[in-house]
């Protein structure tokens, strides 16, 4: 089956509008809050000018620093959304129209699986690319014209073939992660393509709106003060990240939808 784009994102318009309420509850929760707490309680990463490989060690130095200390926050913040983005899910392809709690309830369930389906296909990566990485230096970096983009490309690649994996995991109710990414891969046979560039292009517009933004809230900054300008930046991009996740959620979804079918509640109203 081949992936209707503009039906995907008719359908993830329509699952967005149709649960405004609960997922501006939970996008609120999840996404927007911890990104303003990491706003506010970090400091901000160094932005010193880069002139000579000092400056270069020095700004390494300084951002090792930074996670140092709050590398826990990080972690913190990486669980809290992901539960928030298999709630998402859940709730979106759940034709039971599920409540907040029962829709956190879902992402929690599904948080251990989440976590060891990403460690896996991490972890996978990382072997691959060393071993790229290796040949590259056994060359002299000759092979380098091959290897560099081939790690690049196939990396875009493996990371759209496991684009579906959060679904089958919140959907399907998929645990074991080698089944889910054998899966995400089926789901993805043929259709690779039509994904990646469906993802890229709610990326681009992103980028922009985002890039729109700064340059507003750069203007506003200058007009009432550095420390106002900062709480508008942290806010606003807070505010616009928390909404791009949702749309991704709901893209991902929809694309889920398409290529796997309806969920089990919505195949059994068919035939109430």
């Amino acid at each position: 089956m081949k992936l209707d784009l503009g039906a995907a994102w008719n359908e993830a318009v329509a699952m967005m509008s149709a649960n405004k309420e609960v997922l501006l509850v939970l996008g609120g929760i999840f996404f927007l809050l911890p990104a303003m707490l990491m706003a506010f309680l970090i400091p901000a990463m160094p932005q010193d000018p880069i002139q000579t490989m000092a400056d270069v060690e020095r700004l390494g130095e300084q951002v090792q620093a930074i996670y140092a200390d709050w590398w826990w926050l990080y972690l913190l913040a990486i669980v809290i959304q992901m539960v928030g983005y298999l709630a998402i899910l859940a709730l979106l392809r759940d034709g039971r129209r599920p409540s907040v709690g029962e829709a956190i309830g879902d992402g929690a369930k599904a948080l251990l699986p989440a976590i060891a389906t990403y460690l896996l296909f991490t972890i996978g990566l990382s072997l691959v690319l060393a071993l790229l990485l290796a040949l590259t230096a056994a060359t002299g970096g000759i092979a380098a014209i091959v290897t560099v983009p081939l790690m690049v490309i196939g990396t875009i690649y493996l990371a759209v073939k496991v684009s579906l994996s959060a679904p089958v995991i919140a959907v399907e109710k998929v645990r074991n992660p080698f089944t889910v990414l054998a899966r995400s891969w089926k789901l993805t046979k043929g259709n690779s393509l039509r994904l990646f560039i469906f993802f890229l292009l709610i990326m681009i517009v992103y980028i922009v709106i985002s890039l729109i933004l700064s340059m507003i809230m750069a203007l506003l900054g200058a007009l009432m003060g550095a420390e106002t300008g900062a709480i508008l930046v942290a806010f606003f991009s807070s505010l616009v990240g928390a909404v791009f996740t949702i749309v991704m959620i709901a893209a991902i979804a929809a694309a889920h939808r398409q290529l796997a079918g309806p969920s089990e509640p919505r195949i059994a109203e068919t035939f109430d």
